[in-house]
């Protein structure tokens, strides 16, 4: 019990953290930077930052040999929904396709159904629906016909899918010896790979050309990257994946209140209720069983009131 405090602020400290992906990616498209420009910047910072922590905190970067072809996968898939995610920034508003990103829980409970055999719930497809027409009502939400682009939904949704794939595997029970910061450096090691290929494959880096885009990079190394990760690895262990997943509703929120605030991106009320309901959606899937236990518990505390509503139905 000690620990769930921590735990709860180490989920929400990691939500709001990956929020703000926007709100440092933004201004360094228009510093002229490319997707894969910021994130060869953002890993880099990323990998730097845990390094140092590592050496501060006496821990050990050495990992089993037979886990590193493991940890160059997951690095590999996580990079890939992090340019991904980044790309569909030139198609839609930042703050739309950050909130979409958040149906990975959903794609989380479908392939723990189909390729773990776990139940697939009335719950969960009632959900499934609601987040569907969620995205349904965000198009054409600001009246110019450009909220919901295909290209940039596409990416979005390949991008949720890869971090829900990351998800699932990382919570394998192999990776639990391994130190958190040092699992994490290892993932960022590696997913940089991507970065480096597309670098040398352009022939080119387009590196932030003023003081306070370098301070873009360097932030989106350091907060929407290796403190998202490491908080969301702590809470798990400290509160489980459920509660930690169910505080990721702060991701989009904390999105959106950046690109209002700071870019002056438009919602309308269209747009809230999409919003919206992707987020209720989700929160119901992954916090499902809670809420059943919640209705057997009101159930029992008020028996005749439950006979007396059967009774006139």
């Amino acid at each position: 019990m000690k620990n769930k405090p921590i735990g709860f602020l180490m989920g929400s400290i990691a939500a709001a953290t990956y929020g703000m992906n926007p709100l440092f990616a933004l201004p360094l498209y228009a510093d002229g930077l490319s997707a894969a420009d910021m994130l060869f910047f953002r890993y880099v910072f990323g990998i730097v930052i845990l390094f140092i922590m590592i050496k501060i905190r006496g821990q050990r970067l050495s990992v089993p040999l037979r886990m590193l072809p493991v940890l160059f996968c997951l690095g590999i898939i996580f990079s890939a929904s992090s340019l991904l995610l980044f790309l569909s920034y030139n198609y839609m508003a930042a703050g739309i396709a950050s909130t979409m990103l958040f149906v990975y829980p959903i794609m989380v409970a479908l392939i723990m159904t189909f390729m773990f055999h776990e139940r697939l719930t009335f719950t969960t497809v009632a959900c499934l629906v609601m987040a569907v027409v969620g995205i349904l009502a965000l198009y054409d939400g600001g009246g110019d016909g450009i909220t919901l682009d295909p290209l940039g939904t596409m990416f979005v949704m390949l991008s949720a899918l890869s971090y829900a794939i990351y998800l699932v595997w990382v919570n394998r029970p192999a990776f639990k010896n391994i130190p958190t910061l040092t699992f994490t450096f290892y993932v960022l090691l590696f997913g940089l790979t991507i970065y480096i290929v597309q670098v040398l494959m352009a022939g080119r880096l387009v590196t932030p050309s003023t003081p306070l885009t370098w301070g873009c990079a360097a932030a989106l190394g350091l907060l929407p990257t290796a403190v998202s990760l490491v908080c969301t690895t702590l809470a798990i262990q400290r509160i489980g994946s459920t509660a930690t997943a169910i505080l990721g509703a702060i991701e989009p929120l904390t999105a959106i209140f950046f690109g209002v605030l700071v870019f002056h991106e438009v919602l309308t009320g269209r747009d809230v209720f999409g919003l919206v309901l992707i987020i209720v959606a989700v929160t119901l899937v992954i916090a499902g069983d809670n809420v059943s236990v919640a209705l057997l518990r009101m159930r029992r505390m008020f028996p005749k009131f439950y006979h007396l509503l059967l009774r006139k139905h």
